[in-house]
């Protein structure tokens, strides 16, 4: 009896060192964002926050992960605005790296879409994974109200801009992470306004980034 009460807590106190928290990071896009939250709209990019790190999703034209991950409250190109809560997870790192691999073959950089498979539904999707949550609605109500008349958007929006195939460097153990080369020039698209750019893509503005490579099964 007194060894499983032993087994029980060493377990419980393995769950507590594991533990860490889901966060989502938002960013505004633009600075009209301080104006627009007043009537319930905003053009927001957001990140998921696990262990330290932040993983996001934006756009390339190759069939390869468009997962990326970067420095929390830090994604290059856009304004930190706030952050939340999602909840709690005991998966440990490297269990947490198997999962975020997976995924990231379910989001191939050209498969993104400002309307239906844009960084906040990526960010819903594992937030949904992990904690059972959405995020809030807020986030990615503009893609929601652009799905009804999506007849109205320029065809400038519902492309994508990067140009450069995501080129995978191996690394350490440790830091259980894939690099990509980002000297490469990016080819702009005819798309001039560099906030419409912003709305496709992360990636399409200067910063370093690194890709999560994806799981091969």
């Amino acid at each position: 009896m007194g060894a499983e009460s032993s087994t029980s807590m060493n377990s419980d106190r393995n769950n507590k060192n594991i533990e860490t928290q889901v966060v989502l990071n938002v960013y505004d896009l633009t600075p009209i964002n301080n104006y627009m939250v007043w009537f319930g709209f905003g053009i927001f990019h957001s990140g998921i926050e696990v262990h330290g790190k932040e993983y996001g999703f934006g756009a390339h034209d190759f069939p390869a992960s468009g997962v990326f991950e970067v420095e929390p409250r830090s994604c290059p190109g856009f304004i930190y605005r706030s952050s939340i809560i999602l909840g709690h997870i005991t998966m440990p790192p490297t269990e947490f790296r198997t999962f975020i691999e997976n995924a990231a073959s379910e989001y191939h950089g050209d498969t993104y879409h400002l309307i239906s498979k844009n960084c906040n539904h990526f960010t819903d999707d594992i937030s949904w994974r992990l904690t059972g949550k959405h995020i809030p609605g807020w986030v990615n109500r503009l893609a929601r109200l652009g799905a009804l008349c999506s007849c109205l958007l320029p065809e400038s929006l519902q492309v994508t801009t990067v140009k450069q195939m995501p080129e995978y460097h191996d690394c350490s153990e440790e830091e259980c992470t894939e690099s990509v080369s980002t000297t490469a020039a990016l080819e702009s698209t005819e798309i001039d306004d560099d906030q419409e750019k912003s709305l496709l893509s992360p990636l399409a503005v200067s910063g370093d980034v690194t890709f999560v490579k994806e799981a091969h099964s």
